[in-house]
């Protein structure tokens, strides 16, 4: 319980205090809106990877060197925790947008960090709406933002962390369109830092998978039109695998 504790705190502290910061980013946005970008980046960086070190949580990170660095990519990831968002975007090398559920917007301060940091807001209810996100999401990859989807729409809640949900196909239509490389990523155990005892924060060992990248371009018509099965096997295979890590080294 002290580990939320110090966690909240700090997650308040941090969005209070940043209300000047927002003015600094404004005018060196003015003049520089590259140097902004980057400022924003690492300034929610920094963030993140205080609460991880808060949360006493241990990450082994795997495949990131198959991650393309000279072009944006579509990260596409399974979902089980608030933390998911945390691990991932501490990792980012670039400026990379997260698709997030258009509930995020009513947070202040934090929506506001969003926006700066080009994310996107669905509407899960509204097709149209949605429709139109993924085509703004399009964009920000023909302008070199990378995005990370987490496909199932939600976040998982069943025991088994292979358990997912369907992924929406429509979300690879950011990698049809635009025939950036989609990148699978496999996050092994989150559930276990958080949702699965809350509202306690465990110190527990999590892994991120970075998997081979997906060209769309490669695949035939019939393969893209069910793109979203093939990514969604490609992550139960490396959630499988450090399943099993996980399993020995705790035996």
């Amino acid at each position: 319980m002290i580990r939320f504790i110090l966690i909240a705190v700090f997650v308040i502290s941090f969005l209070i205090l940043s209300i000047p910061v927002f003015l600094v980013e404004w005018l060196i946005g003015k003049r520089n809106p590259g140097l902004r970008d980057i400022s924003s980046l690492r300034i929610v960086q920094g963030a993140f990877k205080v609460v991880i070190w808060l949360s006493g949580v241990k990450v082994t990170v795997l495949g990131e060197e198959r991650i393309p660095q000279d072009t944006a990519v579509l990260f596409i990831g399974n979902h089980r925790s608030y933390f998911d968002i945390v691990l991932t975007y501490a990792r980012c090398r670039g400026l990379t947008g997260y698709i997030a559920k258009k509930e995020m917007l009513k947070i202040p301060l934090l929506s506001r960090w969003m926006k700066c940091l080009y994310c996107l807001f669905l509407d899960r209810s509204d097709i149209k709406a949605g429709l139109k996100t993924i085509l703004e999401a399009i964009e920000q990859v023909k302008n070199g933002i990378s995005i990370m989807i987490f496909p199932e729409g939600t976040r998982g809640k069943g025991t088994n962390e292979l358990d997912m949900l369907p992924f929406h196909e429509g979300s690879f239509k950011i990698a049809t369109k635009t025939g950036c490389p989609i990148i699978p990523v496999a996050l092994t155990n989150t559930s276990s830092i958080f949702e699965d005892h809350f509202p306690r924060v465990k110190p527990v060992h999590v892994t991120i998978e970075y998997g081979s990248p997906i060209y769309t371009k490669e695949l035939s018509r019939e393969e893209q039109k069910f793109i979203g099965k093939q990514v969604q096997d490609r992550i139960s295979a490396m959630l499988e695998k450090n399943m099993d890590a996980h399993r020995q080294k705790s035996s």
